[in-house]
């Protein structure tokens, strides 16, 4: 009987965040994967901001650091005024395509 047991550490997207590039593939792919869903976009945007400097986004965005923690957490629901906000922050523009 075997008793070794794997262990993973839970993934952290932030980590793989260097570049623009990487950071509007990921945003894409959380839209395509997830349809959309706000809560899943907001928690895409908070992996990024802590890939970069989370106090320099929020000072960016006019919000608090703690006030930007909490708006991109999992329980978060950001306004589209903070998303664009922190999306021109970090170097992103909200754009919309057709898709019927």
């Amino acid at each position: 009987m075997n008793t070794d047991t794997e262990t993973f550490a839970s993934f952290d997207p932030s980590h793989y965040l260097n570049t623009v590039e990487d950071v509007a593939a990921y945003l894409e792919a959380v839209i395509d994967e997830y349809d959309d869903d706000p809560a899943a976009i907001a928690r895409a945007l908070g992996a990024i901001a802590r890939s970069r400097n989370f106090s320099q986004i929020a000072r960016q965005a006019e919000m608090s650091r703690e006030g930007l923690y909490k708006a991109l957490s999992a329980d978060g629901n950001p306004s589209l005024a903070t998303v664009i906000k922190v999306s021109h922050a970090l170097g992103l523009r909200l754009r919309f395509e057709a898709v019927a």
